[in-house]
């Protein structure tokens, strides 16, 4: 049994092109032993956003608190308690519309040679 408080993790600026003001704490990941899933914490700053992307990898996401947008073939208004299933390869970008931050559990199965920390691209 691992417990850990997201306070304990260190917050990891995103700084991958089209990235902006935004963190991700990685709660647990492969390396802390997970098999099969990945959780993280991400935090987007006011006007913060992920690039439009796309990954192998399905997300599981839970709103925390905050408000936002979430951008794939259309645009969603996103908010605290919404509960997000995106699909592999499913282009999608999150960015925060609120004047607080934005905070998300996403979580992400582990594919081989994966450790949670990263996405496998979509070809």
């Amino acid at each position: 049994m691992i417990i850990k408080h997201a306070a304990d993790v260190p917050a990891i600026p995103m700084t991958k092109p089209g990235f902006s003001g935004m963190q991700a704490r990685f709660l647990l990941t492969a390396d802390d032993g997970c098999p099969r899933y990945a959780m993280r914490l991400m935090e987007f700053a006011p006007g913060g956003h992920c690039s439009f992307h796309n990954h192998k990898e399905e997300h599981e996401i839970f709103i925390l608190n905050g408000k936002g947008i979430l951008k794939t073939d259309k645009e969603s208004v996103i908010r605290a308690g919404d509960a997000i299933l995106l699909m592999p390869c499913e282009f999608h970008q999150i960015v925060n519309t609120g004047t607080g931050m934005l905070k998300i559990i996403c979580t992400v199965p582990l594919l081989p040679g994966k450790t949670g920390k990263e996405t496998s691209p979509c070809l």
